[in-house]
């Protein structure tokens, strides 16, 4: 099928970016990569009458820290991310994650910013987004906003952005400590498949391998990533053995609303959530204490 008729307008600055989605409101869509929203508009299920592209605003590009955040800009092409010494050194974890990501080729020109916009419930980036409370800026003629990962992610595939919004970047906490370890796993058709379930984990241990801080957070189960707090609180303070991390995810099924559909079932997607935020505490703990690489 080919994309009904649309209007293209490519842009400089971001500015001009949020003038253009003031001007031509609710139907206009921002693109950068296309990766999900070119194959839609082929199949018609996506029938923006506007498209304009963000490529050469050099503003919404590059990855730097800042405050104690890493911030990575809304038009970063995920293969840079991944490939970035500072994501892996900073922020092991979403390199993980990142890994999982569609393929080299969609990595090559999907962007940040469009994995979380699009906000897939079984994508690995606002997954990871979850796990460590980034936080999400956006901008529009009306001024400029903070959105918390929790607050951004509605829905399937629905956020708290704005129609004449741009997200312009999102801000990850760097974690400090000298025990710090992260986890990460999932279970998918394929690989480089969306994933059927997916966890992600991150810990830091203080001097007597308790457990001092923990983000643990689950995609895949429910339309948007779960973070499991009450499961956090339970092994806060504590040695984590196998025993407690086993009983610890046993039971957060009042927590997850798993979909069935024609890949797996909800049963299913609620059995293997469980065991891939298992392995994701196992191997945390297991880095944090140098056991795992």
């Amino acid at each position: 099928m080919k994309a009904a008729s649309f209007d293209y307008i490519r842009v400089t600055t971001l500015d001009e970016a949020c003038k253009a989605l003031s001007e031509f409101g609710e139907e206009a869509r921002i693109i950068a990569g296309g990766q999900t929203l070119i194959p839609l508009m082929a199949m018609r299920l996506a029938r923006p009458s506007t498209l304009i592209d963000i490529n050469e605003v050099e503003e919404l590009a590059g990855i730097t820290i800042e405050n104690e955040q890493l911030v990575i800009k809304a038009r970063t092409r995920q293969a840079e991310a991944l490939s970035s010494n500072i994501v892996n050194e900073k922020l092991p974890l979403l390199a993980e994650a990142m890994s999982h990501v569609g393929h080299t080729q969609t990595r090559n020109l999907g962007t940040i910013g469009g994995s979380l916009v699009n906000a897939d419930p079984a994508a690995e980036i606002p997954l990871i987004a979850q796990t460590l409370e980034a936080i999400i800026a956006v901008k529009s003629v009306r001024g400029k906003r903070n959105i918390p990962a929790n607050e951004f992610f509605e829905s399937a595939m629905a956020t708290s952005l704005a129609p004449d919004e741009c997200l312009v970047e999102v801000r990850f906490p760097i974690w400090t400590g000298e025990k710090i370890g992260f986890g990460f796993h999932e279970v998918s058709i394929r690989d480089s498949d969306y994933a059927l379930a997916a966890a992600a984990a991150q810990i830091l241990l203080d001097d007597s391998d308790n457990c001092k801080q923990i983000s643990l957070a689950i995609c895949g189960a429910s339309p948007t990533p779960v973070r499991l707090r009450p499961q956090e609180e339970l092994m806060l303070g504590k040695k984590l053995n196998d025993e407690l991390i086993n009983v610890t995810c046993d039971d957060f099924h009042n927590l997850i609303e798993p979909q069935s559909d024609v890949h797996a079932d909800a049963n299913y997607r609620s059995r293997v959530a469980k065991v891939m935020a298992t392995r994701a505490i196992c191997d945390a703990r297991d880095r944090a204490k140098g056991i795992l690489r």
